[in-house]
């Protein structure tokens, strides 16, 4: 089964914002639009096999949200009856449990 990708409305404004960021450091449009667009295909390499990202667990328990590492960040995701939802897209160095766990904004 071939799933279908969903991005959530903060996952879109997480890339919006990754592209800002990615524009203020290279001052060059294509850099960042070549930067979202690795990280798009990336997230999509999922589509055929989702269960193959890493699974996110706190205190040994499953959290049901997978994700994969690109370059600084990583994108979270959760598997839906036939489609993968990317629910957010955040730096790794950041305490992204909190943010998923719904504690911090």
């Amino acid at each position: 089964m071939t799933y279908k990708i969903r991005y959530s409305p903060k996952a879109l404004k997480d890339m919006d914002n990754i592209w800002d960021d990615v524009l203020e450091a290279s001052k060059d449009f294509d850099i960042a639009d070549k930067y979202i667009d690795d990280l798009v295909d990336g997230i999509s390499k999922k589509r055929g096999a989702p269960k193959t990202g890493i699974p996110l667990c706190y205190r040994d328990l499953f959290t049901g949200f997978y994700y994969i590492h690109f370059k600084a960040y990583n994108a979270f995701y959760r598997i839906k009856d036939d489609y993968i939802e990317v629910s957010r897209i955040l730096l790794s160095k950041m305490d992204y449990m909190k943010v998923l766990l719904g504690e911090e904004e």
